[in-house]
């Protein structure tokens, strides 16, 4: 498999047109190495955003070889004559066969889906009766844990809740689409109209915080550092925060499709 070179610059975009007519044009295993290495960049972004770096799962070269071998299939799928840009295009089959990678994988025990499934319903409640109110306290008082042990099981399940978030937007037949850098389109161009107006429905009922750490994630596209440096909280916060909506939201879906 092709080794990304981070330091690597990265080629004009006239030099990369002709590396892609090269390639379509005569299938140059050189030109399309020199392709894949251009746009390695997109696989570590995309891993960076899904897969916290300090977790305990270490598998981020297992995600990035995954997100490999969907920037593979992308660049020797993709038409030149498409009017779409390969950015665009490839973005949404890395995710894919990462997703697909991560549903293959036991990324909670049965024990800590039992606390995952808890602590989602204590919130629901609790957030039910107090709209808009923290209740972590609440929440981890109702199951007789200390808020340091919820806030833990909600890092941990975060590669959890993100893969059943799309599952159930996938059941709908849709599926979150995310910004993705050096694209230049604008937003109706990655998330359609249906899209839109699902998550919106669902994102107008959080708190403002977490409406906030959403927005910033999939509108903006920003890595949870990115947002935890706004916020002015640890990255492992706005996982938590982070892990903690997608597990609501994908209830709120599920009722809504």
């Amino acid at each position: 498999m092709v080794e990304m070179n981070e330091t690597k610059p990265r080629l004009t975009p006239d030099e990369l047109s002709s590396l892609w007519v090269v390639y379509k044009n005569s299938g140059c295993i050189d030109a399309k190495n020199e392709l894949l290495l251009s746009y390695g960049y997109l696989v570590k972004w995309i891993v960076r955003r899904m897969m916290p770096k300090y977790n305990n799962y270490n598998e981020y070269d297992d995600l990035v070889s995954c997100g490999m071998l969907g920037l593979i299939d992308a660049v020797e799928k993709f038409e030149l004559k498409h009017e779409v840009k390969f950015e665009t295009y490839a973005v949404t089959r890395i995710r894919g066969e990462i997703l697909d990678y991560m549903r293959s994988q036991d990324w909670a025990s049965p024990s800590l889906r039992k606390k995952i499934s808890a602590i989602t319903s204590a919130y629901e409640t609790f957030e039910n009766m107090n709209p808009g109110r923290p209740a972590d306290k609440e929440v981890a008082a109702s199951l007789g844990m200390q808020v340091e042990q919820v806030q833990k099981i909600l890092t941990q399940s975060h590669m959890f809740n993100l893969v059943n978030f799309e599952d159930a937007l996938s059941s709908g037949n849709s599926e979150v689409e995310i910004k993705s850098p050096d694209l230049n389109t604008p937003e109706d161009e990655l998330l359609n109209n249906e899209r839109k107006e699902l998550l919106r429905d669902v994102i107008d009922t959080l708190p403002e915080k977490e409406r906030l750490v959403i927005t910033l994630y999939y509108y903006e596209g920003l890595l949870l550092k990115e947002i935890a440096d706004i916020l002015q909280v640890t990255e492992s916060r706005v996982s938590q925060i982070h892990s903690k909506v997608l597990s609501k939201m994908r209830t709120k879906l599920e009722k809504l499709i």
